[in-house]
């Protein structure tokens, strides 16, 4: 058995997993957030649903970050470990310094998925409301940044293609484009119903 194919596989089914964990995640923070919004419609029973809301999406929450995204991480980390051991030369081939700008940005993926439950999801958890459902809705295109980061250096950078200008220009422009897309759709939602925790 090719350890390589091995380490690769691996990698690809953990990445994959991992950036639907925290896809996931984010958005059940956002619903949980806006958990507020059913408190504060005034109907007779809105308190007691946004209770069990709460409490469900905490569950939830727990479950996507203990069962998908934690693992994931791991298992992204294993396969690209073992591929690293048994090929070192990824080090030296390709795009000077191309292996380095990717771990790079997987650390600060690591780095965003601990911030995220340290920070927001278990304060959220206890009734606190670190961010805005708003926030949360920008915080949750983070990962899209690291995925667009990471699958251009990796591709590009493995076969010695790599340019990191254009690289940074790209995903500079990625990320204001999926910002804006962000603000028009807060702006459509708000003009049809306003949102009170939206600013």
């Amino acid at each position: 058995m090719d350890i390589i194919l091995f380490g690769k596989a691996l990698h690809v089914i953990g990445f994959i997993s991992w950036f639907a964990g925290l896809f996931f995640l984010g958005r059940l923070l956002v619903n949980h957030a806006e958990t507020d919004t059913v408190a504060a419609a005034g109907l007779p029973d809105s308190a007691l649903r946004a209770r069990i809301l709460r409490e469900e999406y905490s569950g939830m929450e727990t479950r996507v970050y203990k069962i998908i995204t934690n693992p994931a991480m791991m298992i992204t980390w294993t396969g690209g470990l073992i591929m690293v051991a048994a090929n070192p030369s990824y080090f030296v081939s390709g795009t000077p310094g191309w292996l380095a700008v990717k771990l790079t940005f997987v650390i600060s993926m690591v780095v965003y998925q601990v911030y995220t439950k340290v920070k927001l999801m278990h304060p959220m958890q206890a009734g606190e409301r670190p961010f805005s459902a708003w926030q949360l809705r920008l915080w949750n295109e983070v990962p899209t940044f690291f995925l667009v980061a990471i699958a251009f250096t990796a591709v590009y950078g493995k076969v010695g293609q790599l340019s990191y200008l254009y690289l940074g220009i790209g995903v500079a422009l990625f990320s204001l484009m999926v910002y804006r897309g962000a603000v028009a759709y807060r702006n459509r939602r708000s003009d049809a119903t306003p949102l009170p925790l939206e600013k």
